[in-house]
């Protein structure tokens, strides 16, 4: 059998793959290469519910059962956005035998005591953080999706929806500005999708690969997909105006073409959004507290009352707000804490440094009294 005859490879009589506006490329051909031989088929998971997942393929849209790839390791569970190898046509049922290794992945932690992380999306370019201007924006919760984004090798984008629904256009530039300070380095787009206002610019982000819809309920997300979409294939509920909050629109996470080009996962409304070792994300949400405690004079300064912290001296002037360093340390934190709860080594880390932080105080507070030896 020729390689061009494998199943899922790229014919030289064929311009475009079937799979190719699904995100198939020539590097995930290679990694296949393994499983064509074995005659199974590639694909990529567009819905995953209950133990069965739909799959696209060449040879149209499957329902695969996913039992050979149930590990004990949540984080390895087939998730939306998967590319798989799974039995040829006449399997009854098909079965899921196993997925190639991810390029990136979205992972939270859970809600649960068990210190588990789940994935939201995997193989995803841009991370979209909708984000809607309903109220009175969030800034802390951006930022922590923003880490998450970030430590997820995709690139965010924050999204701010209901553009239409803000009185005037200077107040839009101010909401814009202040989130463009919160997201250093991140684009930040008004839409509207009611007005259409946005939608192209955000268009031409998403048709660059995959894209991955987050945010919280009410935030307009499946409204926005059906948008970019051209058509109303995602179901849409009013927000309660009791307390402006969303209903869970979307149950699953669904992997939808795009009609010009890409591909979009839309999720459904994420109430909590714990990180999930993401200490290199949270880094680069706040990139200028990073560059200002590399000027401290202690390499291990902890921001706190240390001589010579040039993170202080800024909050000091004005230059660095105090609710960003404040939400700064809440997340690295909460990273820690998650951190030391699944790792021993990291969790010793942690006691030994709380000792020396009590130890400290105590001195602090003894010499303060007076009673220093």
């Amino acid at each position: 059998m020729s390689f061009s005859s494998l199943p899922g490879s790229f014919s030289s009589s064929a311009s475009v793959h079937p799979l190719q506006p699904y995100g198939w490329d020539a590097d995930w051909e290679a990694e296949f290469v393994p499983f064509a031989e074995r005659g199974l088929l590639p694909g990529r998971v567009v819905r995953v519910d209950r133990g069965l997942c739909d799959v696209v393929t060449s040879a149209g849209t499957v329902r695969a059962d996913t039992e050979f790839v149930v590990p004990r390791d949540p984080m390895k569970v087939v998730c939306t956005g998967d590319w798989v190898a799974v039995d040829p046509e006449g399997g009854n049922p098909r079965y899921v035998r196993t997925y190639l290794p991810r390029r990136t992945a979205f992972v939270r932690s859970t809600s649960s005591k068990r210190s588990e992380g789940q994935i939201l999306a995997a193989n995803v370019d841009h991370a979209i953080v909708a984000v809607p201007l309903t109220g009175d924006l969030d800034l802390g919760r951006i930022e922590r999706f923003l880490a998450l984004a970030w430590e997820s090798g995709a690139r965010p984008v924050v999204v701010l929806t209901k553009a239409d629904l803000v009185p005037d256009a200077v107040t839009l530039s101010y909401l814009v500005q202040d989130v463009e300070t919160t997201a250093p380095g991140v684009p930040v787009l008004a839409v509207s999708a009611a007005t259409g206002d946005g939608v192209d610019v955000l268009a031409a982000v998403a048709a660059g690969g995959t894209s991955v819809l987050l945010g919280q309920s009410g935030a307009g997300k499946s409204t926005l997909a059906n948008a970019l979409i051209g058509e109303d294939v995602m179901d849409v509920q009013a927000t309660r105006d009791v307390d402006g909050k969303g209903r869970h629109t979307t149950t699953t996470r669904n992997l939808l073409a795009l009609p010009g080009g890409g591909v979009l996962i839309d999720t459904p409304g994420l109430r909590g959004v714990g990180l999930w070792d993401a200490q290199t994300g949270v880094g680069q949400v706040f990139a200028e507290i990073a560059e200002l405690a590399g000027q401290c004079r202690f390499h291990d300064c902890a921001h706190t009352a240390e001589p010579g912290c040039a993170v202080l001296a800024a909050l000091d002037s004005g230059e660095l707000p105090e609710r960003r360093l404040d939400s700064y340390r809440k997340l690295m934190r909460e990273n820690q804490w998650i951190v030391a709860k699944t790792d021993a080594r990291a969790r010793a880390e942690l006691r030994r440094d709380w000792k020396r932080k009590g130890a400290e105080g105590k001195a602090a507070m003894e010499a303060k009294r007076g009673r220093w030896a």
